[in-house]
């Protein structure tokens, strides 16, 4: 995937993207990049594939709210895409990244064909005032005191199954040596502060599904499975993978987005072209 920068009214920009076809745009979670998408790409061959880097990750702009929500990242989200001229597109969000897709959702379903929650991080706005302190605290704090290196090595392994491959542990860890602190801090502010099923009152407005690693320990399947049954969708397991299901699986978790995303972009391409 190429690295590119866009220069939008809000600032920076940086995403990457390959090949070419209809669109998927990829939003990645709380301790990670668009760089974690690599080992998906290969595997999606025949689509536009686009991942960003969330505002405050990478060389993108941090957001002007300290303590944003996840219609402030929808929002940046939504002019990307129209830098981008991206008319229709499949919207996957993983972890952090099913809570911003959830919110654009609720914004624009007009551009959606469809969206995938990937081991969905669901939020902490309705615990009390001490765990959702706890939460916000818990990542951003470290990285700032224990350093990027010491952070990564520590964290690096929980996200993925338990024996995960020596390289993919390593691109989880350098993943975590690019984060920032300020971007980190207003993520972890989202995550504790908002809530997934917030912008989903009744439910999702366009065609979703929801996957999970069946060795995810931080937002485990059953939690999963249980956002699927109250929204009313479909649920898939991606075997031998913990949370970052899409690296320590890339195969699996591409065959269950290809499955998904094929025939709904299908039908968008067929209506477009019987629209006089």
């Amino acid at each position: 995937m190429t690295p590119k920068i866009l220069t939008l009214d809000a600032g920076r920009q940086a995403y990457r993207e390959s090949g070419e076809g209809e669109a998927i745009v990829l939003l990645h979670g709380i301790s990670s990049g668009a760089a974690s998408w690599e080992p998906v790409a290969p595997r999606l061959a025949g689509y536009r594939l686009l991942a960003w880097d969330a505002p405050g990750y990478g060389e993108s702009q941090p957001l002007a709210a300290a303590e944003p929500t996840a219609a402030d990242y929808a929002a940046r989200l939504d002019a990307w895409l129209d830098a981008l001229a991206v008319e229709r597109c499949v919207l996957v969000g993983h972890s952090l990244g099913a809570m911003m897709a959830s919110a654009y959702a609720a914004r624009r379903p007009e551009r959606l064909a469809g969206v995938v929650l990937a081991d969905p991080a669901l939020g902490y706005r309705d615990a009390d005032e001490a765990k959702r302190d706890s939460v916000y605290r818990s990542r951003w704090t470290m990285l700032a005191e224990q350093g990027h290196d010491a952070y990564a090595a520590a964290r690096a392994p929980r996200l993925l199954r338990e024996g995960a491959d020596a390289a993919d542990i390593a691109r989880v860890r350098d993943g975590m040596r690019r984060l920032h602190v300020e971007g980190f801090s207003q993520a972890s502010w989202m995550l504790a502060n908002d809530a997934l099923e917030g912008y989903l009152p009744e439910g999702l407005p366009v065609p979703a599904t929801v996957l999970c690693g069946d060795e995810d320990a931080i937002t485990p399947p059953e939690a999963s499975r249980a956002l699927a049954e109250r929204l009313g969708l479909p649920y898939r397991d991606i075997p031998r993978a913990g949370h970052a299901s899409y690296i320590d699986a890339p195969e699996a978790f591409a065959e269950a987005l290809d499955a998904f995303a094929r025939p709904l972009l299908a039908a968008t391409r067929n209506r477009e072209r019987t629209t006089p």
